[in-house]
């Protein structure tokens, strides 16, 4: 009479079959939402100016990413906005201005959700190596849903650099921060300007900041770190007071942002590789 009697140990193979093969199913899932479509990569958010949709032009309401709302041209006056590859940054969303004294090319866009505690703001820009006036640049990250109009300068996290005869500190990266903090940076136009310049911000916790400038000809990097009073859902770009752009290739006036990035926190990066053991454990076991 056959025995219906089965072994313990089978038992427990048959459930830590079965176990096994739910972990290994849920990191799957779990690391497929982490990617991005478009890219491949562990971002929740990317757009580039390389990107198809703009290669007819930039215009404000675009938007060739993911995670990040369309481009606003709002603020914009003496200046413009346009498609440039004469950097060495590559294809760059340009900003000129054509009027000294009170031009301002003014750009931005919403980061969907915000960025979250643990993320970095990645962005890579070639800034004016020349700049008139009490012309410079800056980039803003906020709680807000437009541009920061000119002269309107309440960023949570706010990195600049103006002329040094109508700022100080001047001629030299600098931030400041809604807490009040105003810290000079080692890094010039002349350094960031000359290859272009990678910035990294990431929110340490729901106060605290790193931002990190890092010079794309091996000139130097800089790292600051702050507090600031959040959210933070919106990145502004802001060019003053160029003496008049000449076009699209002059990189001496003009300022170009090639692409931008939100990198999840160390969490979702350690469950997007959890999610490639899972499946490469199915792939095993069939």
């Amino acid at each position: 009479m056959r025995s219906h009697f089965i072994p313990a140990s089978a038992g427990k193979k048959t459930i830590g079959r079965q176990l096994a093969s739910g972990a290994a199913i849920a990191c799957a899932v779990t690391g497929a939402t982490a990617l991005m479509p478009d890219t491949g990569a562990a971002q929740s958010a990317y757009d580039s100016a390389a990107n198809s949709t703009y290669n007819s032009g930039w215009s404000a309401g675009q938007n060739g990413g993911t995670g990040f709302g369309a481009w606003s041209f709002d603020g914009t006056s003496g200046g413009g906005q346009e498609m440039s590859s004469a950097g060495s940054i590559g294809t760059a969303w340009t900003l000129f201005t054509t009027t000294t004294g009170n031009g301002i090319s003014d750009v931005g866009r919403s980061i969907t959700g915000g960025l979250g505690i643990g993320e970095t703001f990645q962005t890579v820009i070639q800034n004016p190596t020349s700049y008139h006036y009490f012309g410079g640049f800056d980039i803003l990250f906020l709680n807000g849903t437009d541009n920061n109009g000119a002269g309107v300068n309440t960023s949570a996290v706010r990195a600049q650099l103006f002329h040094s005869a109508y700022y100080n500190p001047g001629d030299l990266w600098s931030v400041q921060d809604s807490n009040g903090g105003n810290q000079s940076s080692s890094l010039s136009a002349a350094n960031t300007g000359a290859s272009g310049v990678q910035v990294d911000l990431t929110l340490d916790s729901a106060t605290a900041y790193t931002l990190t400038m890092k010079a794309l000809n091996g000139s130097g990097t800089s790292t600051i770190n702050g507090t600031y009073s959040g959210p933070v859902n919106y990145v502004n770009f802001r060019l003053y007071d160029g003496v008049g752009s000449t076009g699209p290739g002059d990189v001496a006036d003009n300022f170009g942002i090639s692409y931008m990035e939100v990198v999840p926190e160390p969490t979702s990066l350690a469950l997007l590789g959890l999610g490639f053991g899972g499946l490469a454990f199915l792939r095993r076991k069939k």
